[in-house]
């Protein structure tokens, strides 16, 4: 094999050759995807990140050639030279980009031999994520997963043009910062200059980008990395990236208005045209209608209050219920009074999963309805009943009756997973909707304290600035979601910008003066020196991209991602360190 191909530059992709290339020398470089021997011709599949080209090692062209090419195994890294021709009658691949061509080998030279790889480097394999891991530079080599990180760096470039067409500015902030109570723990990072203390690792610039405000930065934005240390799922990671961003002199329908443009460029990325204005429900509309603060908005089975029907109820479950300030609501799926009543056992242990206590139901047939609950009905409940939730022969109705947030959660979830048991989802369907004016306090009654459903700098409403202190959990939010096909994609608020008012909130959520300066101290100091008004939001990267590609984790567009249990399969961090290094930093480990 001879040398001179690293002497020359490569002349084009593994994607770009067609017809009008017949006759030209060219120059590919690649892996050998496949290796094929027909008959005495060998067939090989390049593969770089691009696509595939076809290339033939006849021995009518180099039989020399021909004759090295035989060594030739899957994910050798080759360079080849050859001429481009079209395919014989008949042999084109349609599948292809480059399904009408070929090229006829005359050098190459491999550059890296490889072993057998442990799966094959293709789309479609059947081989468990843990593998895939650990071997995941080559798990990346898939055509597929580099489809995933060609669309993330073309999210983030759209990204980068929209928001500085906007006149936002790129600022970094940093990465080794103070510890500060954001929701989830800290990763803590040892200080070998000041022993015995600990930087943060940031859960969020949140702070750093309110400081920038005050700093008359105006329009600020960076793509950043996050750090949580918290349990994990298939759309949580320890480490993760946001599209973060903070605006001064704006209110919520402004931040709102620009978030949607920024959407709609991202989309636009794959040529998808999205409402020039999103869907909006109130935090209360959304619980109400769909028990979830993140509804998805793709199908109906919305859950209706039934409470007032049986205000008077002979049904003591529902007696009970309404006395203990509980809610009654009902679903109705229309046309599965089929459904056996194994099922409806199955759908009553997914509700116990979020503490409901079971499920009442209705069947409702053409000359009755089934039901061990309907002896316990009037007529009246009965008329009323049908007429609110619309029940015709064919119907299966379900009942919640507990606490709010019991039959909020139990049906909320319930629905989402009847959309897809039952196919009424379209997946290529894209609904988004910001659900807005959250409550500002929630009571926590473990703690028997008021903690912030956001964070403690989100703005209450004006209105309801009046309530702070006589009635905590009436007090509404100048807070706002975005929700795309269930999943929260992106939130935020505007901010408190009044000393005053960010003290009242601090000494209603049990803060200290003493506490506060000791977390936040620079901030509140900060706000004393005109703090404008501002606010801001930060959407979910990683999650934005899984969605779009349609991946089930979002471990399938992170390069190097952590498992479930925060470990790097790859590179097997984390690991312990050597003692003295331990020593250094004034850190001693317990067995």
């Amino acid at each position: 094999m001879t040398q001179f191909i690293t002497q020359l530059k490569r002349t084009h992709h593994c994607s770009e050759l067609s017809l009008k290339n017949v006759g030209e020398t060219v120059v590919l470089f690649g892996w050998t995807a496949t290796v094929r021997d027909h008959g005495g011709v060998l067939f090989v599949d390049l593969r770089d990140r691009e696509g595939i080209t076809q290339v033939v090692f006849d021995p009518e062209t180099n039989a020399q050639v021909h004759d090295l090419a035989k060594h030739l195994r899957g994910e050798y890294c080759l360079g080849i030279q050859g001429e481009v021709s079209p395919r014989p009658e008949g042999m084109a691949n349609s599948k292809l980009a480059t399904g009408e061509i070929e090229v006829k080998v005359k050098e190459f030279e491999v550059f890296n031999r490889a072993q057998t790889p442990p799966f094959l480097i293709e789309d479609e394999i059947d081989v468990n994520e843990e593998l895939r891991l650990k071997y995941r530079f080559l798990d990346l080599r898939r055509p597929v997963m580099q489809k995933h990180f060609k669309l993330r760096h073309e999210v983030m470039q759209a990204t980068r043009n929209y928001l500085t067409e906007q006149n936002f500015w790129e600022v970094e902030t940093p990465m080794l910062t103070k510890s500060t109570p954001e929701g989830a723990r800290d990763y803590l990072v040892p200080s070998r200059v000041h022993p015995g203390s600990f930087y943060a690792l940031p859960q969020s610039p949140q702070l750093f980008k309110q400081l920038l405000m005050v700093s008359g930065m105006e329009r600020y934005f960076q793509i950043a990395r996050c750090f949580r240390d918290e349990d994990l799922r298939a759309d949580r990671q320890p480490e993760f990236t946001q599209i973060d961003l903070e605006m001064s002199f704006v209110d919520q329908e402004d931040i709102m208005s620009i978030m949607e443009g920024l959407v709609q460029a991202i989309w636009k990325t794959q040529n998808i045209s999205l409402p020039q204005k999103f869907n909006r429900l109130t935090y209360a509309e959304s619980m109400e209608r769909f028990g979830l603060d993140a509804p998805d908005l793709r199908f109906g089975l919305e859950l209706v209050d039934v409470g007032e029907i049986f205000s008077n109820a002979q049904f003591k479950v529902f007696q009970d219920v309404l006395k203990n300030k509980g809610v009654i609501k009902a679903i109705n799926i229309k046309g599965q009074a089929a459904m056996s009543r194994k099922d409806i056992d199955d759908l009553t242990k997914f509700v116990g999963i979020y503490g409901a206590k079971g499920m009442a139901y209705i069947k409702v047939q053409e000359s009755e309805w089934q039901s061990p609950i309907v002896k316990f009905f009037s007529e009246e409940e009965k008329q009323a009943l049908k007429e609110k939730l619309q029940m015709e022969p064919g119907d299966l109705v379900v009942f919640g009756a507990d606490k709010a947030k019991i039959v909020n959660d139990a049906l909320g979830n319930l629905r989402e997973h009847l959309g897809e048991k039952l196919q009424l989802i379209d997946p290529n369907q894209l609904e988004f909707v910001w659900v807005t004016d959250f409550p500002m306090f929630e009571y926590d009654e473990k703690e028997a304290r008021h903690a912030a459903v956001h964070h403690p700098f989100t703005a209450p409403k004006k209105e309801d600035l009046e309530l702070l202190e006589e009635n905590p959990t009436g007090v509404r939010t100048q807070a706002y979601d975005l929700v795309l096909n269930g999943h929260e994609i992106g939130g935020g608020s505007i901010r408190i910008h009044d000393p005053k008012v960010q003290e009242r909130v601090f000494k209603l959520l049990g803060i200290s003066d003493e506490e506060a300066q000791e977390k936040f101290g620079f901030l509140l100091e900060a706000l004393k020196f005109g703090a404008p008004p501002h606010g801001g939001l930060a959407f979910g990267l990683d999650r934005i991209i899984m969605i779009m590609t349609g991946a089930s984790s979002i471990r399938d567009v992170i390069a190097f991602p952590k498992t479930q249990k925060a470990t790097c399969l790859m590179t097997e961090a984390p690991t312990p360190v050597p003692a003295l290094q331990l020593l250094e930093l004034g850190i001693q480990t317990k067995k």
